[in-house]
């Protein structure tokens, strides 16, 4: 059973937009020494569609020879290409993962049949001995498997045992538990809306991969753990923490001399924003992903100081990055480069 917080990591990148293996390994090591439950590489916060497939399978093996057996490896295995989601999960099964994530295909836009028929099922009957997490995100996708057809998979295909739901709509969750049973795993795919996937009787998910996880490990994973056990410390520590939830993605409303315009600043960009600012490895995203607006970065300093002023979060980072996370949020220097100056 999947059950506690792991964490879905950026992949950094060099000034030139090369990917820093150096810095990734010690990434790998930070998550590993905050005693996550896992690390799921090549995803959404990863940047996987800017990554060539040479690339991805490299980022794949970096990680599995860095990691080892130390924590649970989730590839990110999908595509919009059956064939090719077949091959880089070939690759990881044959290094030694045993776990993959698959994405609903986009923008191709297969019909909750056909991502099952000819997409999870193929892959699944493929390597039985292999995790299958289906990722279900309509509003990165523009389609959905839905929980009908996600519980004839796990009917079909008992590896297809774990859903990571980010339809942000409780009552998919609430019909993927009905139809999938009490021994089918969910997991938040939402940081923001973990604690209430947790804790409704209907949902009872057990555990999230996590964005702000990047950031605080160590917190995100006792949220999990005290929420699970309906520990009353979860709601303190879900109110320190929530200022990083907002930065998963950004909106702010640009003034031009054609009138306002609405900028949505979306994942990895601002968590990697910040993470450039307080010193961890993590570099720019690649384009067509870019700068966030200055009104962006100013929300994400100011949410980021009422996590830095209100608690200890960020002492692990300290440590082990040796930083100075004070200097880094209030001085100006750190932040050139890293925004849009106009529109």
């Amino acid at each position: 059973m999947f059950k506690g917080c792991y964490t879905a990591l950026i992949t950094p990148f060099t000034d030139d937009y090369q990917v820093d293996y150096a810095g990734l390994s010690k990434l790998i090591e930070f998550q590993i020494s905050e005693n996550v439950s896992g690390i799921l590489i090549a995803g959404t916060t990863g940047e996987s569609p800017t990554l060539s497939w040479s690339e991805h399978e490299k980022i794949i093996k970096t990680v599995y020879d860095v990691a080892g057996e130390r924590t649970v490896i989730i590839a990110g295995t999908g595509s919009n290409n059956t064939s090719e989601s077949l091959k880089v999960t070939q690759f990881a099964h044959d290094l030694g993962i045993n776990n993959i994530l698959l994405i609903d295909p986009y923008y191709n836009g297969p019909s909750s049949l056909e991502i099952r028929k000819e997409y999870l099922e193929i892959i699944a009957k493929k390597f039985p001995s292999v995790n299958i997490i289906p990722y279900v995100i309509p509003g990165r996708t523009g389609t959905q498997l839905l929980p009908q057809d996600l519980a004839m998979a796990y009917a079909n295909c008992p590896n297809i045992n774990t859903v990571k739901e980010a339809t942000g709509n409780f009552d998919n969750a609430k019909l993927t538990r009905k139809f999938c049973g009490k021994n089918f795993c969910i997991l938040s795919g939402d940081d923001d809306k973990t604690v209430s996937l947790i804790q409704d009787e209907e949902i009872k998910s057990t555990g999230v991969i996590s964005v702000a996880s990047n950031l605080v490990p160590a917190a995100i994973t006792e949220l999990v753990s005290t929420t699970l056990k309906n520990d009353s410390q979860y709601s303190n520590l879900e109110k320190s923490i929530s200022p990083l939830f907002k930065l998963v993605g950004v909106q702010t409303t640009e003034s031009t001399n054609l009138g306002d315009v609405v900028v949505k600043s979306r994942n990895p960009v601002p968590t990697k924003t910040l993470m450039r600012i307080i010193g961890l490895p993590s570099g720019p995203s690649r384009q067509p992903l870019g700068l966030v607006t200055k009104q962006a970065l100013k929300f994400i300093l100011e949410q980021s100081k009422l996590v830095y002023e209100n608690s200890d979060l960020f002492k692990p980072i300290e440590g082990f990055f040796d930083v100075n996370i004070q200097e880094r949020l209030y001085s100006d220097k750190y932040i050139d480069g890293l925004y849009y100056e106009s529109y």
